[in-house]
């Protein structure tokens, strides 16, 4: 309660995690008979702030996403999944402030053996010309 506190504190914002659709008949998604569905799952309160650039990686910005552990356990139990890493595992995107972005890697802070905090280590999202 503490960590969505200090979230909402400091002009907390909205996540929208871009998820594919969970369907019962793997085997007919496998051979493309259902199309696939995606939703879109809000977490809130969410802070979003920009890493120091590094000069490894074409000086692309990285962006550190900070999510409610509450919210993120609301949406997998919504969703009826095992647990957040399977959430965050299906998620194609994030929407932050109507820009796009693509995970790179997710950690989570525990205090006392409970997970407070997730971090998501985000990249912009490029369009792609086809």
């Amino acid at each position: 309660m503490l960590a969505d506190a200090l979230l909402r504190s400091v002009t907390g914002t909205t996540a929208l995690l871009r998820v594919t659709g969970t369907e019962a008949d793997s085997n007919m998604l496998e051979l493309g008979l259902v199309a696939t569905t995606f939703a879109e799952v809000a977490i809130s309160p969410a802070v979003m702030r920009k890493l120091r650039p590094s000069w490894k990686e074409n000086n692309e910005p990285k962006w550190e996403l900070l999510v409610s552990a509450t919210s993120v356990e609301q949406q997998v139990n919504a969703l009826d999944l095992a647990s957040a890493q399977s959430l965050f595992s299906m998620t194609l995107g994030v929407t932050v402030g109507g820009q796009d972005y693509l995970i790179e890697s997710v950690s989570a802070n525990e205090a006392f053996g409970q997970v407070y905090l997730y971090r998501l280590l985000l990249h912009e999202a490029r369009t792609q010309a086809v």
